[in-house]
């Protein structure tokens, strides 16, 4: 008996080619039949007339990894269509050394959208080193690298470094290209990278992720590949020119990006270097002290003098400043009767460096110049939150919302960078083929039973920077693994998600 037939719907069937319409029948937690149905007995018929259905979309670029254990109906990634969720990104992961246990509580709890991680390097350097700005010596890369190939062996799809975040921002080449051939050898050869500068460096920081990968033998994912900065507004096209300079030399180099021309992450990210040595607590007391907070405010006068007001505050982490989320940094400081860089220096002295921020820092140009790359897929780099309850905290990105139906609606109807088919196989068969996703990505008979329904005209987002809790309009249904996590825009009490393992 089929399960549920979901008859007369557009099928966009994530390859990139047109859409026909059909029937589709599934079975369990499979696509078992493709074609006229009207004739076949089934527990649930589901009329999709006027709509279009695709592969379940794959977020390669999440940070939600411990949030599947507190939040497992994965609310705001399920009501943009999301059936499959990479975290571990950024090099920052769960602790590799117990994944194997933390795979079996998320199965154990069950979760609503199937899940598989990457190894962070910055994780699995604290591990060994701590916060220690040093170079490492080689009886602990060795020991790193144990790490790594232990967490691949256990089903981690390969590793992630975040190489403007401490401590991953002290690893050099050599230690990343160790790290990745661990993974190799270990059956997850994929290295993503959050790059060493996405500003005034960012053609070296391409370099040399590409040279890891090539020492390394592994593939490159760009991770939310950008230019900050308006003075480096254009260099995208270099920098895709590069990577598609190592994929004709027959290297797997790949990209992802998010929709939006803000970027979001820890406002810590704009200290130098230098202040960040010796981890929290001694960036803490250098922020405390008088004297070297005056030189460092001076520091960021200079480097950030017309930038203030792109600084948007997402969340802080106690209730002392909570009033200052969806404000800007300038409108911070006037309040305190403060410069810019003395009013950053305060919030996140208080907030123990906890403090999150939007950047506007892109162009929409650099944005759909990246979407046009063939290798490019998308990813939200946000977690699963909800509209109520814990995660519903500050003013959080858009993007977390957003990102999958804001391609439609911004880039595909309104800006026309590609058409539906190609916008789909870019959020399933291209990543389910980057992340070694089998039998998932494309709409085809024995495949996992990972679909969206949706309407391929009225699909967008509707949340802002200034009011993001707000779902996306247009998706229908949402199938994983051949049950229902949403069915008429309706979340189900279904967790029917699968952890993803490498090799698996």
């Amino acid at each position: 008996m089929i399960s549920t037939v979901l008859e007369n719907a557009a099928i966009v069937d994530g390859t990139g080619l047109s859409s026909y319409t059909t029937d589709v029948g599934i079975v369990a937690d499979r696509i078992a039949l493709i074609g006229d149905l009207r004739d076949r007995d089934a527990v649930t018929r589901i009329n999709c007339t006027g709509k279009t259905l695709a592969p379940g979309f794959i977020d390669v670029h999440s940070h939600s990894d411990e949030l599947w254990l507190e939040l497992p109906r994965c609310d705001g990634k399920i009501a943009q269509g999301v059936t499959t969720e990479i975290g571990g990104n950024c090099g920052s992961s769960v602790d590799p050394r117990g994944l194997d246990t933390f795979f079996r509580d998320v199965e154990r709890n069950g979760v609503a959208l199937n899940v598989a991680t990457l190894v962070g390097l910055g994780t699995t350097r604290r591990l060994v080193a701590g916060d220690s700005e040093r170079r490492l010596e080689r009886e602990e890369i060795e020991a790193q690298a144990r790490i790594v190939r232990e967490a691949c062996e256990q089903g981690a799809i390969g590793v992630s470094s975040g190489l403007i975040y401490p401590p991953s921002m002290y690893a050099d080449a050599d230690e990343l290209t160790a790290m990745a051939t661990a993974a190799r050898i270990a059956n997850a050869p994929r290295y993503a990278s959050h790059l060493r500068s996405e500003g005034d460096e960012l053609i070296p920081a391409v370099e040399e992720a590409l040279d890891i990968g090539r020492r390394g033998e592994v593939l490159v994912q760009f991770s939310h590949h950008k230019a900050a900065g308006k003075k480096n507004w254009g260099k995208v096209h270099h920098s895709l020119e590069l990577i598609d300079g190592a994929r004709a030399h027959g290297m797997d180099a790949y990209c992802d990006v998010y929709p939006y021309v803000a970027s979001w992450t820890d406002l810590a990210t704009i200290l130098p270097a230098q202040a960040r040595y010796g981890g929290i607590e001694a960036t803490l007391e250098r922020l405390a002290n008088p004297e070297s907070a005056a030189a460092l405010a001076l520091q960021l006068h200079l480097r950030y003098a017309d930038e203030w007001h792109d600084m948007l505050i997402t969340d802080v982490a106690s209730e002392k400043n909570a009033r200052f989320a969806g404000m800007r940094m300038d409108e911070i400081a006037k309040h305190w009767w403060l410069s810019p860089a003395a009013a950053a220096i305060r919030l996140l002295r208080e907030e123990h460096l906890e403090v999150g921020a939007a950047f506007f820092k892109m162009c929409e140009d650099d944005v759909a110049a990246v979407l046009s790359a063939d290798f490019c897929c998308i990813g939200s780099d946000a977690s699963v939150r909800a509209l109520s309850g814990p995660t519903a905290k500050g003013v959080p990105h858009p993007r977390t919302f957003g990102t999958f139906p804001r391609i439609f609606g911004r880039y595909v109807r309104q800006l026309s960078v590609f058409d539906v088919t190609e916008s789909v196989r870019r959020m399933t068969a291209l990543p389910a083929k980057i992340f070694g996703l089998r039998e998932r990505g494309t709409i085809e008979v024995g495949n996992y039973a990972d679909i969206v329904v949706f309407d391929a005209n009225a699909i967008r987002d509707t949340a802002t920077y200034e009011a993001p809790y707000h779902f996306p309009i247009g998706i229908q249904h949402v199938f994983v693994n051949g049950r229902a996590v949403l069915r008429d825009g309706e979340f189900t009490a279904d967790r029917p998600g699968q952890v993803l393992r490498s090799g698996g």
